[in-house]
């Protein structure tokens, strides 16, 4: 086990985090309103679990939404 002093000098650091660009941001929120319409139109029964997620994969691609590989 590897024990770290902490002193009054540190500071909590975040490493590799880069901010979105406005470009990003709207990937994400059009990724995210294509995915409740989705949703919706499962709940209603107008298309397939199977079509659910071919069309969830091509979303995917054609948003490239950053926060997709922690989504189910």
């Amino acid at each position: 086990m590897q024990v770290t002093k902490v002193t009054a000098g540190f500071q909590n650091q975040t490493v590799g985090r880069k901010p979105f660009t406005d470009e990003e941001l709207q990937k994400e929120f059009d990724y995210y309103m294509a995915q409740k319409l989705l949703e919706k139109l499962r709940e209603a029964d107008l298309i397939s679990e199977g079509e659910l997620d071919k069309i969830t994969a091509k979303n995917r691609q054609s948003f490239s939404p950053y926060l997709a590989r922690i989504m189910p």
